[in-house]
């Protein structure tokens, strides 16, 4: 048997990925293999491809993290699953195939009356964000939130997160039209900061007390006058740098303002807190199935135009979620 993936056989940009046939694989003691149906397209793709990633995978390497299928084949031992069910998970690479090998335990039930390609955009971006906002950022009803980069993927997870706590949503993008989808997705307020100055418009929105969270996956030139709008006893947290530059921040704002710089890593997170992990997301299966939280795939293309989605993620032309389908 026989499937087709797409492959890096050498680190670089996304002209460099191949599209090829290669045989199926087989599951092992632990193991499952599911027929792909949908991979969504998340940020650390563009870097693990060019080796700018936490994680290198051995060489050569299907990239795709996120997806949603049907289990093909269990192996030894394996229960909580089983040939034909509708599956979603979270594989860090290897998602970019028409077939994929991964650790029984990485598999959740595709949440009720999800399809294929909003569940391939479900687990990443609204993961994130819930271990974001309400595990590290204990962020509550009357609070106030600003979303950083909040047209994409993890930022309009994080407007409707912040919307089912309760908290009042600031929405930060780059241009009017990113605004007008944030909005759409429940953002109180909106701020152009291509355009604006970032802390003045905070002040002004805020009758000058400030942010209560930062929810920040952009960093660069962003992250400190964010920090610097922070209420008393406020929280930064730091998500990503889809920016490119890591900031470097005053210690001293952190004492002035009691505040706290606080570190969001899902997947080890995932990793090593299933618990928890498996608490998160039946919340989010639950906010979901009210209606609450609305996965937004704003476009899709065919497998094997996989270098044509990463080229706009690394542009950052994606307002929401890219999903790649296949089968």
């Amino acid at each position: 048997m026989a499937m087709k993936a797409v492959l890096c056989k050498q680190y670089g940009p996304p002209d460099t990925l191949t599209f090829e046939e290669l045989p199926s694989p087989r599951a092992g003691a632990g193991e499952v293999v599911v027929s792909v149906k949908a991979a969504s397209v998340n940020f650390p793709d563009v870097l693990i491809i060019q080796n700018k990633y936490q994680f290198k995978p051995p060489l050569p390497f299907s990239p795709g993290s996120e997806l949603a299928g049907v289990v093909k084949e269990v192996g030894a031992g394996v229960t909580n699953v089983k040939a034909g069910d509708k599956v979603i998970a979270f594989t860090t690479y290897g998602a970019f195939a028409e077939e994929v090998k991964t650790e029984a335990g990485r598999l959740l039930p595709l949440p009720a009356g999800m399809d294929f390609a909003s569940g391939a955009a479900f687990l990443l971006t609204y993961g994130t964000s819930d271990h974001a906002l309400r595990d590290r950022g204990a962020l509550r009803a009357g609070e106030t939130l600003l979303v950083l980069g909040a047209a994409g993927g993890v930022g309009l997870a994080a407007i409707e997160i912040g919307k089912a706590l309760g908290a009042r949503v600031i929405a930060c993008a780059s241009s009017e039209e990113k605004l007008a989808v944030c909005r759409s997705h429940g953002a109180d307020a909106g701020i152009d900061y291509a355009r604006a100055d970032l802390r003045e418009r905070i002040k002004a929105l805020t009758d000058g007390r400030g942010v209560d969270v930062v929810y920040d996956a952009v960093g660069g030139p962003y992250t400190e006058p964010a920090f610097r709008s922070l209420a008393w006893r406020g929280r930064l947290l730091v998500v990503g740098f889809a920016a490119g530059e890591i900031p470097k921040l005053p210690l001293n704002l952190a004492l002035l303002k009691g505040a706290s710089v606080v570190g969001v890593f899902w997947g080890d997170f995932a990793r090593r807190e299933p618990r928890e992990f498996a608490a998160s997301v039946r919340q989010l299966g639950a906010w979901f199935r009210e209606g609450k939280l609305r996965p937004h795939v704003s476009q899709t293309f065919p497998l094997h135009r996989a270098a044509d989605a990463l080229k706009l993620m690394a542009a950052r032309q994606v307002k929401g979620k890219l999903v790649l389908t296949s089968g």
